[in-house]
């Protein structure tokens, strides 16, 4: 499942197309017919937002300490924290719909469609 939402499938199907544009999900899969909003209510994706915080600062805060230590003694700061900052913003653009694919594979595992 897992795989497959990192590559922007159905988690549970592998289905295409369950993405209209880069941030809105489908109702359901065209392929297997599961709805992909699943939440109860409006705070469902609480748990996707968190994943792409993490990926987020994860991939910042690496490549800063990759630049230092590839650099090190002589570190371009400025360039350091410019692009920390930069990546900050953007990895959470970049990153959103591999995060919801995410959770909802999550979601999938811990509470399968089937199950009553």
């Amino acid at each position: 499942m897992i795989g497959r939402a990192l590559l922007l499938r159905c988690p549970r199907c592998g289905g295409r197309g369950i993405w209209r544009s880069w941030f809105k999900i489908k109702h359901a899969c065209p392929t297997c017919g599961l709805v992909l909003e699943r939440g109860e209510s409006e705070d469902y994706w609480l748990g996707a937002y968190m994943f792409n915080l993490v990926a987020a600062e994860l991939v910042s805060v690496a490549t800063a300490v990759v630049i230092i230590v590839a650099l090190w003694p002589h570190v371009p700061w400025n360039f350091v924290w410019a692009l920390s900052v930069v990546l900050a913003i953007v990895m959470p653009v970049l990153f959103f719909p591999f995060a919801r694919d995410l959770w909802l594979a999550f979601d999938l595992m811990f509470r399968p469609p089937d199950a009553k």
